[in-house]
């Protein structure tokens, strides 16, 4: 075999072992923390609700856990199994331009992925959401989503991708930098264009009815600097018992917007805080900040694209025959996680530093003690563990532990 084949094998086995093993401590941990309450929440989490919260977690670990082996056994197949060869000879007897070819090959693998994984997602909503009280998806609703974002996916992807495929080909030696001037500016068009044409194709958005909810959300926006197009209720409570809240959209088209759990579980005043940490990431600039990182990483990885689309070892390493350019994406598209699994922990470290940022400035503009009250409450509706394991939070987790959260809030109110 040739050497990066090797590199490749040796990164996925040790990709799964690292992986596995944390979910194994992560179930061990919560486990052996089940029948207490840890000192922060002791008086304000029920023992029934921590005991609820960590048999949640340790049956998310298990779906977790075999999503992990599937994962690794489809990518095989494609790749070393052989099965990206054989879709693509199948595509190359239609006939068609190499173009249409190209999209089709692609749009297959990533069809029969989805189709391999639907099992457990079904389980995933079905079994264990429904079991711990929060699916409210109907089988109807479940299939009508599938649909509608199988047809979203296709009207949106497949004009990006005959496009990609089309710079690659016709724009020289320098084609990774078009296509990542053609991604970067498709991904602002999806956030600008999401609040307004996309989300509602799922969800029903409503303005907030909540008069003194209202102007006490508008005075927080005018102390704070921000604009909005407005405060809308999201209908959340359709497919899940879950509460979040969120802002969507770019320049004019920013909206922030509550799901109809969180209105019902939480007060005025901690409905302002959750709001003001949000505004924080804003006003902090988080949220451009991961743009640039993301568009950065981007350029670097089709950088390096543009260099390995022209290596016959790149192809041959993976059990591809054909070098076309639609299978160089496809791969290494599909290869580039196995490698970049080590600066996990480097992200979420990152997304932890943004979120303690966001609650000291929550906690300036609102009242702290709401802020935590809010915490606490979506800890308990959502059951969030309160005792991950620590080497597990550390590497995955892009929130802080609750206890540590929780801590650091008191500080800055004591």
């Amino acid at each position: 075999m040739h050497p990066f084949t090797w590199l490749f094998l040796a990164f996925l086995a040790l990709g799964l072992a690292l992986r596995g093993w944390l979910n194994l401590r992560q179930v061990r941990h919560v486990r052996a923390h089940r029948d207490a309450v840890p000192e922060p929440f002791d008086e304000a989490i029920p023992l029934e609700q921590h005991r609820k919260a960590a048999d949640y977690t340790v049956a998310k670990a298990r779906i977790g856990r075999w999503d992990m082996l599937l994962g690794a056994v489809v990518l095989l197949g494609f790749t070393l199994g052989g099965g990206i060869d054989a879709i693509d000879a199948l595509w190359q007897k239609s006939g068609w331009h190499p173009y249409l070819i190209g999209a089709g090959v692609i749009i297959s693998i990533m069809l029969i992925s989805s189709l391999i994984e639907l099992p457990l997602s079904i389980y995933s909503t079905f079994g264990v959401e429904q079991r711990f009280g929060f699916n409210r998806t109907t089988p109807g609703l479940f299939i009508a989503d599938l649909f509608k974002g199988l047809l979203l996916s296709l009207l949106l992807g497949v004009p990006l991708l005959l496009a990609t495929l089309w710079f690659m080909d016709a724009t020289g030696k320098f084609w990774w930098l078009w296509v990542w001037a053609l991604w970067t500016g498709f991904s602002l068009f999806l956030t600008w264009a999401y609040p307004a044409f996309i989300a509602p194709l799922f969800n029903r958005f409503s303005p907030l009815a909540d008069e003194a909810l209202r102007e006490r959300i508008e005075r927080l926006l005018a102390r704070c600097g921000f604009e909005s197009s407005g405060v809308f209720v999201m209908d959340g409570s359709r497919r899940s018992a879950h509460g979040n809240a969120y802002f969507t959209g770019m320049g004019r088209s920013k909206r922030i917007v509550f799901f109809d759990t969180l209105l019902e579980d939480l007060s005025h005043e901690e409905i302002e805080a959750v709001l003001a940490h949000e505004l924080g990431h804003f006003k902090l600039r988080h949220i451009t900040r991961r743009l640039v990182i993301s568009a950065t990483v981007s350029l670097l990885a089709l950088a390096l694209l543009g260099w390995l689309v022209d290596q016959p070892w790149f192809y041959a390493a993976l059990g591809i025959s054909n070098p076309a350019h639609h299978n160089a994406l496809l791969i290494f598209l599909l290869v580039l996680p196995v490698f970049t699994w080590p600066f996990t922990p480097l992200s979420a470290m990152y997304s932890r530093k943004h979120e303690f940022e966001a609650d000291a400035f929550a906690t300036e503009h609102a009242d702290a003690r709401a802020l935590e009250t809010a915490l606490v409450s979506l800890y308990r509706e959502n059951a969030s563990t309160l005792t991950p394991d620590p080497l597990h939070s550390a590497f995955y987790d892009s929130h802080p532990p609750a206890a540590t959260r929780i801590r650091h809030l008191r500080e800055r109110h004591a």
